[in-house]
């Protein structure tokens, strides 16, 4: 990524020639989340040659090094992988996209991938699944506050309407602004806040008709 460009901080917010979410401008995003005081312009999706591909071998260094940036977690609920699949070896990883191939019927995981670097995972269940929806994803720490989860559920709705899915069923947790803020960019309306074993849950709708 370029370096960014850093802005003093003005009262009342960022210069108005810098304000906006990287999923509605056409140039460069503001990073809110720096050291206090100051404003980072760093690349916006649209400086970004993103794109989501199938789950590779070819990628599997990529893949492990994402994941040790991040760590075990519910963001894998986007590389659809579970407690039993030994991903660290090159059989063990073959055998886990093996697996993912083998239940493409009911749905698809796929990466967020720039440059050759993971970004991300985001998954699509074809069936409704009223605990973690039909969408999941997560986007790895180094990347976020770039727009790039907004770009990628847009394109998974796109998928989801060459389905003919109505509508879709989205969560995360209560607390999680950062993933409420995606979902409502497009076009998620909140249902309610449930109360579940992983705490309490947005859950949101996205109607894909009209």
């Amino acid at each position: 990524m370029a370096d960014a460009t850093v802005y003093r901080s003005l009262p009342g917010g960022p210069p108005d020639s810098i304000t906006g979410h990287p999923a509605e401008r056409g140039d460069r995003c503001v990073s809110w989340d720096r050291p206090p005081g100051t404003w980072h312009i760093v690349p916006s999706i649209t400086d970004m040659p993103l794109s989501l591909i199938l789950p590779t071998p070819r990628l599997h260094a990529a893949w492990l090094e994402a994941r040790a940036e991040w760590g075990p977690g519910q963001h894998e609920d986007g590389f659809g992988l579970e407690q039993t699949d030994q991903v660290e070896t090159p059989d063990g990883f073959a055998a886990w996209l093996e697996r993912l191939k083998a239940g493409s019927d009911t749905g698809t995981c796929q990466w967020i991938v720039e440059d050759d670097r993971i970004q991300g995972g985001i998954a699509m269940r074809y069936q409704h699944n009223d605990r973690a929806g039909h969408i999941g994803y997560g986007i790895r720490p180094s990347a976020r506050g770039r727009g790039i989860a907004t770009w990628a559920l847009r394109q998974m709705l796109t998928q989801a309407r060459t389905r003919n899915m109505k509508r879709v069923l989205l969560v995360c947790a209560a607390d999680n602004a950062g993933s409420a803020k995606t979902i409502e960019r497009n076009g998620g309306v909140l249902d309610e806040i449930r109360q579940t074993a992983y705490g309490p849950t947005r859950r949101y709708w996205i109607n894909l008709e009209g």
